[in-house]
């Protein structure tokens, strides 16, 4: 039987569509199909990313750790800090014979902050009668090496140190010194300072007191203590705010010298990783070293106050070994926030700070109940108005001249050098006092805006121990003392008289000298008629007495005499330059100009019979490692002869006795001053040179505008010179005798005159290079001028 055709086609059609959903369902044919891949689960694609992460993170602490690692290394390496260079005054020598009575040496300890007590404990303490001064000095790294303390007696006699004995040994000794006060830094401005100590001249009870304080676990953790990071986590999460940190003092360190002060967790990172290459690198010593003297602890006007050591000067104005435990316990207070514990501004939180330092260090028995009681119960102490060494920016920009003169490229700043100089911190202080004290009483008479300048310098040896470059000391502005040229006026005339006397075949201190109107005429036809100062003329008058009395026409007529060259070279030989000078007869009357540096130079040779010693600031510079760079050695060479010199210098005496600075006279007549008046044309400047066995102080007052000001050498400077004798006694002023100067006999003349007479009445020193003098007159050494020289 035939099937019919429908179910054929049917069919096919079934499986047509059978083929067609086979084939959408299903590979084609002659292809590879890939296996499907099972889905990852959430963990598997965390681990995934993971261990990428940690492998760039490992990577990351590796590179940061070769990175940090260099930087620490190379910084703790090499000179850890930028150290400035500290600037000392003179040191004291002392010495059995010394001229230095009772009452000086203690204003020496006073200015060197040393504490009278009963009984000596310690060092930088004192105490004294009327002959001796018990004293423990305190070590001191001295310009050629360290000394120890020294607990010593001191004897007087009179004004003289008889005996030095130490009370260690019971011997006695030939030489004792005084350690220098620190004057400050030589360089000005500057962002931080600080004094470097090693880490064993800390004080223990201070580094105690900070380590129970900051971080009792300092010598246990390695760099970065958990423990105090996890209390600090508490302690803030209780109290709803950040009240405590876990910075270990070796974080603080790596903040303080590597990052910056920003609050961030990056920051953070950096600080703990950096902290701990620094104790895995570094022995703990050396980091507490560093943390010592890193540590931020107040300002200074403008400049940071870094670590402990300086802060101690700054508030205290001791050394950090000689503080007591309550003022250590209250620097290591400051370390919480220099700011806000601040003594000065908040004295009373800064004190119970403090007074929880002290509790902190009895509860940890570093302290006895007693003793924090002792502690806690004293007030803070601080030095008045707190400040490191006071600068003299006149005398520090001398010394700046001095440095680059005499040490070159050796200088370099921030590296940690010391500068030992001439300066003496009594004289200076006592000087500052009477340009301050005295300036506005001479006002009441010129009228505001007058100005000065002081030096004061060694007659000796040349050495400045004193200057004032202004009214206002302590600016650093116009150094008037180095600065201001200004006409000498009478200075000018002990260079003629000297030049004078150079020719003792021809004149004397009793020659006779025309005071009589004169008249010079020079090449252009110009007139010059000099006057005296009180318009009088005297007919004649003896050497002595002209220049005694500043009297200008015997000058100029004793200056034509000599010549005009002849007074230049007498002045080159004072060791004044001549280029400074015009070579015109009115320079016996001091119509040039020269600064009172200058005027300092000229009377030193003066008054040191002729020799001169150039002046210098600066005495010792040596490097961080006691390596010395320069050493000044005092010279003074003869320039003029002594006999004129010392005959000079007899006259100005005589200023002082009989002339124009008799003022000074009825008080220290005992100590047979000299000195020269000086004044220029219409009062524009005053000027006073006053020497005593010490020292020659030149003064200078006048305006800067060049207007006048009323006053004479003897009404305006010399009151300067007055008031600073009234608080540093003068030491007499003596000269030895030189060869070929005897006294002669002299009596008046109708004229006004001396005529020499062996049975005269008026002595005066002579100078007869031939000696003859003495065998005309019969003239014994106990004739000789005992009241004015001793020898």
């Amino acid at each position: 039987m035939t099937t019919p055709k429908k179910s054929t086609t049917t069919t096919a059609k079934r499986k047509s569509k059978t083929t067609t959903s086979t084939r959408k369902a299903g590979p084609a044919r002659g292809r590879k199909t890939k296996p499907k891949k099972p889905k990852k689960t959430l963990l598997k694609k965390l681990w995934s990313i993971g261990w990428k992460l940690g492998l760039v993170f490992i990577a990351f602490m590796v590179a940061a750790g070769f990175y940090f690692n260099n930087v620490v290394t190379q910084r703790f390496s090499g000179q850890l800090f930028e150290l400035p260079t500290v600037v000392y005054a003179r040191v004291l020598n002392l010495a059995p014979g010394t001229e230095i009575s009772v009452a000086k040496l203690r204003q020496e300890l006073d200015v060197l902050n040393y504490r009278k007590v009963a009984n000596p404990m310690r060092e930088g303490e004192y105490s004294a009668s009327s002959t001796k001064i018990e004293l423990i000095r305190r070590p001191f790294d001295f310009e050629n090496g360290p000394e120890p303390a020294r607990h010593v007696m001191l004897y007087f006699k009179g004004n003289e140190l008889s005996r030095i004995q130490s009370l260690d040994s019971k011997a006695d000794l030939g030489f004792l010194r005084i350690e220098p006060k620190m004057l400050g830094m030589l360089e000005a401005k500057k962002s931080e300072t600080r004094l470097f100590l090693k880490r064993e001249q800390f004080p223990e009870a201070m580094v105690q007191a900070l380590l129970s304080t900051e971080d009792r676990n300092f010598y246990h953790h390695g760099g970065v203590s958990p423990v105090a990071i996890a209390r600090a986590f508490v302690v803030n999460l209780k109290a709803g705010r950040a009240v405590q940190g876990g910075s270990t003092l070796t974080q603080q360190l790596a903040k303080n010298l590597f990052l910056s002060s920003e609050k961030t967790f990056w920051r953070k990172f950096k600080e703990a990783y950096i902290a701990m290459i620094l104790d895995h690198r570094f022995s703990k010593d050396r980091i507490l070293e560093a943390y010592l003297n890193e540590v931020y602890l107040g300002q200074n006007g403008g400049e940071a106050i870094h670590g402990f050591a300086l802060a101690s000067r700054y508030y205290f104005g001791q050394p950090l070994q000689e503080l007591r435990i309550d003022q250590l316990a209250m620097l290591v207070g400051m370390v919480k926030g220099p700011s806000y514990y601040n003594p000065v501004r908040r004295p009373e939180l800064t004190q119970e700070r403090r007074d929880l330092v002290l509790e902190l260090m009895m509860r940890q028995n570093i302290l006895s109940p007693t003793q924090y009681n002792d502690a806690a119960t004293r007030p803070l102490d601080l030095q008045k108005n707190p400040h490191l060494g006071r600068r003299q920016p006149a005398y520090f920009e001398q010394l700046q001249i001095e440095l680059k003169d005499k040490v070159g490229d050796k200088f370099k700043a921030d590296t940690g050098l010391r500068l030992f100089t001439t300066l003496d911190p009594v004289s200076q202080s006592y000087l500052e006092a009477s340009v301050k004290r005295t300036l506005p009483k001479l006002e009441k008479r010129s009228g505001k805006g007058l100005e000065t300048a002081v030096v004061a310098v060694d007659r000796q040896t040349g050495e400045i121990r004193a200057m004032v470059g202004g009214r206002q000391a302590g600016y650093d502005g116009f150094n008037r003392a180095l600065s201001a040229s200004r006409q000498i006026g009478s200075l000018a005339k002990p260079s003629v008289y000297l030049t004078a006397l150079e020719q003792s075949d021809k004149y004397n201190l009793a020659t006779t000298l025309p005071d009589r109107p004169i008249t010079l005429t020079n090449k252009q036809g110009k007139k010059w008629s000099p006057k005296n100062y009180d318009r009088k003329f005297r007919g004649e008058v003896p050497l002595y007495q002209a220049m005694a009395k500043s009297l200008n026409v015997p000058t100029v007529n004793l200056g034509m005499q000599v010549g005009i060259p002849a007074v230049m070279d007498t002045l080159e030989k004072l060791g004044v330059d001549r280029q400074e000078i015009r070579p015109v007869p009115s320079m016996f009357l001091g119509s040039y100009s020269l600064t009172p540096y200058q005027v300092a130079q000229m009377f030193q040779t003066i008054t040191n019979s002729g020799k001169r010693a150039r002046l210098t600031a600066l005495r010792n510079v040596t490097d961080v490692d006691g390596n010395v760079l320069y050493q000044s050695v005092p010279k003074a060479s003869q320039q003029v002869p002594q006999q004129a010199a010392w005959l000079t210098t007899y006259i100005m005496k005589r200023v002082v006795s009989e002339g124009t600075s008799r003022y000074l006279q009825s008080k220290y007549g005992w100590a047979t001053l000299a000195a020269k008046t000086g004044t220029s044309n219409d009062l524009r400047d005053s000027w006073f040179v006053g020497v005593d066995g010490r020292e020659v102080v030149t003064i200078w007052t006048g305006r800067d505008d060049n207007k006048p000001t009323k006053l004479t050498g003897a009404s305006g400077s010399l009151r300067i010179y007055a008031d600073y004798l009234s608080q540093r006694a003068p030491e007499k002023l003596t000269l030895p005798w030189p060869k070929n100067i005897a006294t002669d006999h002299f009596d008046a003349t109708s004229a006004g005159g001396y005529e020499q007479d062996c049975s005269g009445n008026i002595d005066l020193p002579m100078w007869d290079k031939n000696g003859e003098i003495k065998d005309k007159c019969n003239n014994s050494p106990k004739r000789w001028i005992k009241d004015l020289f001793s020898l």
